[in-house]
């Protein structure tokens, strides 16, 4: 068939020319697309949505090369705007994570340096030497019988002053924390 007939036929909008045209360039186009692609579904869309505007711009369209070309690039260029759109919607999705991430990390860090706060003020509460032995067990991580050696007491005064300052921070830290995460803590 004659590519002008075909051209004035669409621009005319000749039912029996667009349907020919349709069904003979389709299932190509969707072909050609899908190398491009990848996804069945998207493809169709892409196919059929340049057939819509083919029918309702139909004197707007300027095919000045053959129609084939014409439709073939037609279909290149929104199989390509389709993959570059994705791409762009990817990495801003990966923006928005990584931000997301990054506020997670600052709401954490915020909370262990407001914890931290709160447990060094809690072992100032201490007696001095409650306080001390309490340092060297779980900061400084000292076994309990150097600690004893150390300051010239028992191991058994040294895990009951442990014991207490455990129950001491216990008392202190219950509104912030959940028991679990305390006993986990503070064994």
């Amino acid at each position: 068939m004659d590519e002008k007939y075909l051209i004035e036929g669409l621009k005319n909008k000749n039912r029996v020319v667009f349907d020919f045209v349709f069904h003979y360039y389709y299932s190509g186009l969707c072909a050609y697309a899908e190398k491009i692609i990848g996804d069945t579904k998207i493809v169709e869309d892409i196919v059929q949505d340049l057939f819509v505007k083919l029918w309702v711009k139909n004197q707007e369209i300027s095919i000045n090369s053959n129609l084939k070309s014409y439709l073939f690039s037609a279909v290149k260029n929104r199989s390509l705007d389709l993959l570059k759109h994705e791409k762009i919607k990817k990495k801003s999705l990966k923006v928005l994570k990584d931000k997301e991430k990054s506020n997670h990390f600052e709401e954490f860090w915020f909370a262990e340096s407001e914890l931290s706060r709160i447990i060094y003020e809690s072992i100032k509460k201490l007696p001095p030497r409650c306080g001390e032995i309490f340092k060297l067990s779980r900061f400084e991580g000292v076994k309990n019988q150097q600690i004893a050696d150390q300051l010239g007491i028992s191991k058994r005064t040294v895990e009951l002053q442990i014991s207490n300052a455990l129950k001491a921070l216990r008392k202190d830290l219950k509104p912030y924390l959940p028991i679990f995460l305390l006993s986990i803590l503070f064994p």
